[in-house]
């Protein structure tokens, strides 16, 4: 049973969770969102493309989520990025600085094995809104 001040946000607009959990979190004015891979929404398959188009499917899925727990991308206060190839790092760094304003979210990049579905490229966020 979820706490009385625990409400969970869901949206048809990002991918559906493929596990035991929910897109989002809110607990009071924070909101935990779930790791996004580069799921197409409409399908629940990886997008087609070179890493970069994977990194802003990530992006666009994180800010679907966002959006539906009443946010925006300045509300974000931590990014985690997970990366199967710290090699693109550049990459996700170009696609962050094209979509956040400063002063940008901390944020930490980790190199994993694997991610779930083979993708690449893995995005949690938190955000506090008010």
């Amino acid at each position: 049973m979820q706490p009385m001040s625990h409400q969970t946000i869901h949206t048809e607009a990002a991918p559906a969770a493929i596990g035991p959990y929910s897109q989002a979190v809110k607990a009071g004015n924070t909101v935990y969102i779930s790791g996004q891979i580069p799921l197409d929404p409409a399908t629940g398959e990886l997008v087609e493309g070179d890493f970069e188009a994977q990194v802003e499917r990530v992006f666009d899925n994180l800010i679907a989520v966002i959006e539906a727990a009443g946010g925006t991308l300045q509300h974000v206060a931590r990014i985690g990025l997970f990366l199967t190839d710290m090699s693109q790092f550049a990459t996700v760094n170009k696609v962050m600085e094209a979509r956040f304003d400063e002063p940008y979210p901390a944020r930490a990049a980790v190199g994993v094995a694997s991610l779930p579905k083979n993708a690449t490229v893995e995005a949690d966020a938190i955000l506090v809104l008010g």
